[in-house]
C-alpha cells in the first residue's frame, strides 16, 4: 500500500496539474502564481510524508493527502474539463484510499517502533473520527480559499479565512497526531497498550498477567477501551487485578481510574494482531 500510494502521488503531479491551470488560467496573474505555488507545496509535502515512513509523516500524509480530492472539487467548481478533472482526480483517489488502509497504517507505525516490538494500529473511536473528519472539512476550505482570496485582493476575508486556517493547524494538528498514535504494541515482557486518546497513561501487562486473549464475545463486560470503535475487538483477560486510568476530561479533569480483569481494544487487522500475540507465547484462543 505505501508503494502504490507513492505512485498514484506522483501520478496526480505528472498528469492532475492541468485541472488546476485550466480552473485559473482567466484569473489574474496573482491568483494563478498563488493556485500554482499552493499546490506544488501541499505536493511536496505529502510526497516528503509518503517517502519516509513514521508515525508523524503518518499524520502528515493522511491529513494531506486528501486534500488533492478537495482540489478537485474546487477545479470541478472553476470550470475545469472533465477529462483534467479525472485526471488529477483518479490518481488522487488511490492515493487518499491507500493511506487511509490498515496495511500503509501499519508499515508507517512500525516504522517508528523501538527494537524487538510489533505495533498494530487501533481503530479510530467512531465519535472521535467524526469529529476529525468534520474538523479536517472547514481546515481544507480554508486552506485553499483563504490564499486564492488575498490574492484575488479580498483583503479582510482573504486573511480572516487563512487566519482561521492556521489556527487551526495549531490546534487541531496535535489532536490529528494522536489518533497515529494508538497502538497495541507486542514486546518481549508481555503487551503494551498505549492510547493517548483513550488513556491517559501507557498500559503495559507482563505475560503473566496476561491469561487469555480472543476476539470478543457480544455479551463481554470487560472495560472498553476501543473509544468506542465499531467492528470486532480484542478480549484482554488477566490473571490479576490491574489498574488503568481513563484520558482527561471536561467532566472528569484528573482521569479515571479504574481497577479491571479484562478488556477490549480495536486493532485494525485483529485476526493479524491474535496470530502474532500466539507466535509470541501469550495466551490466545
Amino acid at each position: 500500500m505505501p508503494w502504490i500510494a507513492r505512485v498514484a502521488w506522483i501520478i496526480v503531479a505528472v498528469v492532475g496539474g492541468s485541472a488546476i491551470e485550466a480552473a485559473v488560467e482567466d484569473r489574474s496573474m496573482s491568483v494563478r502564481y498563488v493556485a500554482g505555488v499552493g499546490g506544488w507545496t501541499i505536493w511536496a509535502v505529502v510526497a516528503l510524508a509518503l517517502a519516509i515512513a513514521s508515525v508523524r509523516s503518518l499524520t502528515a500524509a493522511r491529513v494531506g493527502t486528501p486534500l488533492a480530492l478537495a482540489a478537485v472539487l474546487a477545479t470541478a467548481l472553476a470550470g475545469a474539463p472533465a477529462v483534467d478533472l479525472a485526471l488529477l482526480g483518479f490518481p488522487a483517489f488511490v492515493a487518499c484510499v491507500s493511506v487511509f488502509t490498515a496495511e500503509f497504517g501499519r508499515v508507517f507505525v512500525q516504522a517508528s517502533a523501538y527494537g524487538d516490538e510489533e505495533r498494530f494500529p487501533l481503530r479510530a473511536p467512531a465519535a472521535v473520527g467524526a469529529a476529525a473528519i468534520t474538523a479536517w472539512f472547514v481546515w481544507a476550505a480554508c486552506l485553499i480559499s483563504g490564499p486564492l482570496l488575498l490574492a484575488a485582493e479580498s483583503w479582510i476575508f482573504g486573511a480572516l479565512i487563512t487566519a482561521l486556517a492556521i489556527a487551526e493547524v495549531v490546534l487541531l494538528g496535535p489532536r490529528w497526531d494522536r489518533l497515529s498514535q494508538r497502538w497495541f504494541v507486542l514486546v518481549p515482557a508481555g503487551i503494551v497498550l498505549h492510547d493517548p486518546v483513550v488513556l491517559a497513561d501507557t498500559l503495559a501487562l507482563r505475560k503473566a498477567q496476561v491469561a487469555n486473549m480472543r476476539l470478543a464475545p457480544a455479551d463481554t463486560e470487560a472495560a472498553d477501551f476501543t473509544g468506542p470503535a465499531s467492528g470486532y475487538a480484542i478480549e484482554v483477560t488477566t490473571t490479576e487485578s490491574v489498574t488503568a486510568v481513563y484520558a482527561f476530561t471536561p467532566a472528569e479533569p484528573n482521569g479515571k481510574a479504574i481497577h479491571l480483569t479484562a478488556f477490549l481494544i480495536s486493532p485494525s487487522r485483529p485476526g493479524q494482531a491474535l496470530r502474532a500475540s500466539a507466535s509470541r507465547g501469550l495466551p490466545v484462543s
